[in-house]
């Protein structure tokens, strides 16, 4: 497959990038960027002061035994059901958006190199996905909708403006999913929100790098836009993604997992590739 946008020299990286057109700030700031979308921390916290809590949510996360004092174990069962909710349907969209990335390859002009790398993202959302559903957690909605309509995937610049949006608020959710697990006590939720928002953050550096954004990984720390895990829906419905009607409406769909060369694809490997 001959890519269209052919702007950029080959990237030498551990992966493999697309050959793009150059969409720097004046592209992503055309969509308002996320700051546009009102995406900024408040110095307080949301959480309350709690400090342990149990979740036996089993399925290869371990439980702490360790208990809140401050907060009961219905409450922090509660608060930690809404975070993976939440994660859960982040992920889902994530799936629906590079599936219909992929489908429209041809049009966003894609180097076969470029499309490995968007299929690899694809199936690690995959299998966030799947890694959830099995520590219990539902989905919110399983319909989504993207600021641009199908236009999203036809149109370069808006695949990279939308892209870079879902995946800084995926990191940023992550983050905050860290923090909120810490308080309540829950360590291995903690390494698992790192674990996954790890991943996203790669994701990003991947789309700065398909967009011609140099450098393609420029930030020392990630950026905290959200308080709290439950401020994310609000987030998404005022961003596009979760106003699904007519002419604008992408259901989830559960991918194959299958493909050589993608490694980590558990929470326990120990793998250096």
């Amino acid at each position: 497959m001959k890519p269209k946008n052919s702007g950029l020299a080959p990237r030498s990286s551990r992966r493999s990038m697309l050959k793009g057109t150059m969409v720097g700030a004046t592209g992503l700031g055309a969509a308002g960027g996320l700051a546009a979308l009102g995406v900024y921390v408040a110095q307080k916290n949301n959480v309350g002061g709690a400090h342990a809590a149990s979740a036996d949510l089993g399925n290869g996360v371990n439980g702490s035994t360790q208990r809140n004092f401050t907060m009961n174990p219905q409450a922090a069962n509660a608060k930690i059901k809404t975070i993976l909710n939440i994660a859960i349907t982040a992920e889902e969209l994530a799936v629906v958006f590079y599936t219909n990335v992929l489908k429209n390859a041809n049009h966003l002009g894609f180097s076969n190199a470029g499309f490995l790398d968007i299929q690899a993202a694809l199936i690690e959302e995959q299998i966030h996905q799947i890694f959830l559903a099995k520590q219990g957690a539902k989905a919110l909605t399983n319909k989504f909708s993207f600021p641009f309509g199908n236009d999203t995937f036809r149109n370069f610049n808006h695949f990279i403006t939308v892209q870079q949006q879902m995946e800084a608020l995926f990191v940023a959710a992550y983050l905050a999913a860290g923090k909120e697990f810490a308080m309540l006590g829950r360590p291995d939720l903690v390494q698992i929100a790192a674990q996954i928002g790890g991943v996203e953050a790669e994701h990003r550096a991947i789309g700065r790098a398909i967009g011609g954004m140099k450098p393609a990984n420029n930030r020392a720390f990630e950026t905290l836009l959200l308080n709290t895990v439950a401020d994310a829906p609000a987030v998404l419905t005022k961003g596009g993604f979760l106003n699904p009607r007519p002419g604008n409406m992408f259901e989830f769909r559960p991918v194959s997992v299958n493909m050589n060369g993608l490694s980590g694809r558990a929470w326990s490997d120990k793998d250096w590739s």
